[in-house]
């Protein structure tokens, strides 16, 4: 129980850090109260649920928190952003890349009236579905752990537009439109403000198509390795422009061009693909080329390596490698903390329970972090397909996961039945209120009739 104990002092460490955020002393108690119920097991972690677990009478607190309180939350963020960076750079072990990645997760909604929702494709459906959306930054150390440190919600356009829309919404006066890259783009302006440093940005053809984003990263000496579509053009030497895949077929025929490597170590083994690069007509500028050893399938990354930083196919394979680790932060933030589980509405209260989430991983992650060179004891890997299996596999390190699990187990207090009988009456009555207002509504409505013909 010993990282359990460290986990709680992390908590108390950073709860005590945005003290300075909030106007009053009520919401900051509240906020803590928060967390630690994203930190909880609860099934879902909506208003409702978080305040019966916290000992309050209604929603009334929590609710307030997320939509009225006065607190900077972008301060908050600036406060967990350095938690992170600061947490993984002290950890011990051996140090690595550090990693910026950009990505973008959703979560579905139904109805019209949340800030941003839209129809549009959802990752986490996998289909076309009505959701929102919001770009990410995760800081990623490479052989520590990985954490959120920053984010931008989505907003339509045609949301921005309609003034009854905004607020209805609740969408800022100040806030404009911008599209994913140039959200990425503010992300990482506030980031490096508080002292990020990395040695690459990471992220999908969705950032690695926006120029905005590209000439951002170039003008600040900032190296980055972004996918982009096969149909990306690239200026070689001689004047000669190709698409990324013309380049293969035309330039990287010959299969001493291409170089098994491992994209990184997975729970199954190492991620192998083969590999070639291809010098443009710019000096900073690389092609860097995954093809899958199985199917063919290739993966094109536009790299920027700033002068007087090291240049070498095995760095930048690496730095490609370091973008996956973003997909385990959203499954961490969903599956255990609530990332996608806000039953809110507003604009504010959207980011306000998105920053409470990712301080609750944050917590988790540096006790990870920490906690990786003393609990990882597992067996060397195989040497061959005929080994026998070792007679103790060890243990591999504590994870995110188990960190929670463990604080969970220790801090857990079973609700009175007194508590348990309050609360059920508190929903019945919102239930019971709920259901003879929307029969009231049903009166209202005119329904009309169509004769239907036999």
């Amino acid at each position: 129980m010993v990282e359990a104990g460290r986990a709680g002092e992390l908590l108390a460490e950073l709860i005590t850090s945005i003290h300075g955020c909030f106007v009053r002393v009520e919401p900051w108690l509240q906020a803590g109260k928060y967390v630690r119920a994203c930190m909880s097991d609860l099934v879902k972690r909506n208003g409702w649920a978080i305040a019966e677990r916290v000992g309050d009478a209604t929603p009334d607190k929590t609710q307030r928190l997320l939509n009225h309180a006065r607190w900077d939350t972008l301060a908050v963020m600036s406060v967990i952003r350095r938690f992170v960076i600061g947490g993984l750079d002290s950890a011990g072990g051996p140090g690595g890349l550090r990693i910026g990645v950009l990505d973008e997760t959703g979560q579905q909604k139904t109805g019209t009236a949340t800030a941003g929702v839209k129809r549009q494709y959802m990752g986490c459906a996998g289909r076309v579905a009505n959701g929102i959306n919001t770009v990410h930054l995760s800081y990623v150390r490479q052989h520590r752990g990985h954490a959120l440190i920053g984010f931008r919600q989505w907003i339509p356009k045609e949301q921005l537009a309609d003034p009854a829309v905004r607020e209805r919404m609740g969408l800022p006066g100040e806030l404009a439109f911008a599209t994913k890259g140039e959200l990425a783009v503010q992300i990482l302006t506030d980031a490096c403000a508080d002292g990020m440093v990395t040695d690459f940005v990471c992220g999908d053809e969705v950032y690695g198509s926006c120029p905005v984003l590209r000439s951002h990263l170039e003008d600040h000496a900032q190296g980055y390795v972004l996918r982009v579509a096969k149909t990306f053009l690239l200026s070689l030497a001689g004047g000669r422009q190709l698409s990324c895949a013309q380049v293969v077929t035309t330039c990287l025929r010959a299969r001493r061009r291409w170089t098994i490597a491992s994209a990184g170590t997975g729970s199954k083994g190492e991620r192998d693909y083969a590999w070639a690069w291809l010098a443009t007509a710019s000096p900073r500028h690389w092609l860097l080329i995954r093809r899958h050893l199985g199917t063919g399938e290739c993966a094109y990354h536009y790299c920027h390596v700033p002068a007087g930083q090291p240049v070498s196919l095995h760095r930048l394979i690496t730095a490609a490698g370091l973008r996956w680790p973003v997909e385990e932060s959203f499954e961490f933030g969903k599956d255990c903390f609530g990332l996608d589980q806000s039953q809110v509405r507003l604009h504010t209260a959207i980011t306000r329970h998105t920053v409470l989430v990712m301080a609750a991983l944050a917590v988790c992650v540096i006790a990870a972090a920490h906690a990786r060179p003393r609990t990882g004891t597992q067996a060397p890997p195989p040497a061959g397909p005929d080994d026998l299996p070792p007679a103790d596999p060890g243990l591999i390190p504590l994870t995110v996961a188990e960190i929670k699990r463990l604080y969970c187990a220790a801090t857990t207090r079973p609700p009175s039945l007194w508590q348990a009988a309050r609360w059920s009456r508190w929903r019945r009555r919102h239930q019971a209120r709920a259901r003879w207002y929307h029969k009231r509504a049903r009166l209202a409505r005119q329904y009309q009739f169509t004769q239907v013909k036999p």
